[in-house]
């Protein structure tokens, strides 16, 4: 985990960026005056950043809770399997067309069984961003994401799925390949996969390119994510002609984590450490490893018939309206 001054920090975290310069400014007093205690002062302002990382996560907006998820520190699908699982083996390639390095899978070994892990993986530096078109995958990485979807399922293992792209991949090459198809594909099959699935929004959760990889058996959402049609910037440009009402649209949009476990579209929120997942990576995979473990046991102990029928009856249910007396009248009128 990257440290101050290295670290970066968002608008709304500048207090604990003070304490940390404080904290420097300590450190170089204590050089110069060997002989001056200043641990109880140290020691007081590390408490003091605990505390304040606190008092803002408690206070956080539904457009702060979108920047956390994109926040450069945090953790990403690579990050998460080499803290929760062993003996990770990347698969590569569609079989088709090509490799899309946005999107990731392969074996690896969590909690004594061999799963199928499937993500989308950004950057973490200005290089690696481009070699993973910035966590867009195109329909050879859903393409990929399905082999390897069928390749669990063939030797009866179970697939775990990580979300966090800004959305597919929307350049022309992508709509000449079939990217609409190739995501309605993925949620067909996945619908009907034999082999327990579970979901993971660990970042952002945008639009059909979440949807591609995030149909299954069990859905978990960490705290500071977000998961909806469309991005904050995307439907303020719609609708008010301008990114000046993101904040607004983050809002209205509804995509917090604790706005998806209302609608019953996620089924467990994932705790994050203090502050959000890019303080401490290994507090954030403990927390998530154990709500994959429980998730995980619990669909396992279904046939593949049975849990199929579940998936299948949990995403009919999603939703809901309410029809106003003037259509209902209208309606009748018209099966008279």
């Amino acid at each position: 985990m990257p440290q101050y001054p290295n670290r970066q920090f968002l608008n709304f975290e500048q207090p604990i960026k003070d304490l940390y310069e404080q904290i420097e400014q300590t450190k170089k007093l204590a050089e110069k005056n060997p002989k001056i205690d200043y641990s109880s002062t140290l020691q007081q302002l590390e408490d003091s950043i605990v505390d304040k990382r606190r008092e803002i996560t408690e206070q956080l907006t539904p457009w702060q809770r979108v920047q956390l998820s994109r926040h450069p520190d945090r953790p990403y699908t690579f990050k998460y399997i080499s803290k929760i699982a062993d003996n990770f083996v990347e698969l590569h390639g569609d079989r088709n067309f090509a490799d899309d390095k946005a999107m990731v899978g392969g074996f690896a070994q969590f909690d004594g069984q061999t799963v199928m892990f499937i993500g989308l993986q950004k950057g973490i530096n200005t290089k690696a961003r481009q070699l993973r078109n910035f966590g867009m995958s195109k329909p050879e990485g859903y393409r990929k994401a399905l082999r390897l979807m069928k390749l669990a399922e063939k030797f009866n293992k179970p697939v775990i799925t990580m979300i966090d792209t800004p959305g597919a991949f929307p350049g022309l090459e992508g709509e000449e390949r079939g990217q609409g198809e190739a995501i309605a594909r993925n949620i067909y099959e996945m619908i009907r996969l034999k082999v327990p699935i579970i979901c993971v929004i660990i970042g952002e959760g945008a639009s059909g390119g979440a949807l591609g990889i995030g149909v299954g058996d069990k859905t978990l959402m960490m705290e500071n994510t977000w998961y909806t049609v469309i991005s904050p910037e995307g439907c303020s440009s719609i609708l008010w002609r301008g990114s000046d009402k993101k904040e607004v649209a983050a809002e209205q949009l509804r995509l917090t984590s604790i706005d998806m476990k209302g609608f019953k579209l996620v089924d467990e929120i994932v705790p994050e450490p203090v502050g959000g997942a890019h303080w401490d990576y290994d507090e954030a995979a403990v927390l998530l490893k154990q709500e994959i473990k429980k998730a995980l046991d619990e669909v396992k102990s279904y046939s593949p018939d049975e849990r199929i029928n579940l998936r299948i009856n949990k995403y009919c249910q999603m939703g809901f309206w309410q029809e106003n007396e003037q259509a209902e009248l209208q309606n009748a009128a018209i099966k008279e």
